[in-house]
């Protein structure tokens, strides 16, 4: 897959084995390490980035809950799910985030 942020690209080039090591853990947590489906782990990655407010992880995972069947209105929901957690703020930057991938 193409890198979704230059920056990554850029991380990549200048840290190769740091890159290698956390592509390696992701795999074997995101894959090996439990029973839950491909649409529902991207879905749970969508909710931690937006209510860390970690948008550039955001933008990743919504296109990886998209890859693997994930409807925009099962984002929705899951965005939704912040107002009542983390506030109203958290999910309306979330959601300018979904809007704007469009």
């Amino acid at each position: 897959m193409k890198d979704l942020h230059k920056i990554y690209t850029v991380f990549k080039k200048e840290f190769p084995k740091v890159n290698a090591e956390h592509e390696a853990l992701g795999e074997v947590i995101h894959e090996e390490s439990g029973p839950l489906p491909p649409k529902v782990r991207w879905l749970m990655k969508v909710v931690i980035s937006g209510a860390s407010r970690h948008h550039i992880a955001l933008e990743t995972h919504i296109k990886k809950a998209r890859e693997v069947g994930a409807t925009d209105a099962e984002i929705k929901h899951a965005l939704m799910l912040l107002i009542q957690t983390v506030g109203f703020p958290a999910f309306m930057e979330a959601y300018s985030v979904l809007k704007n991938l469009r």
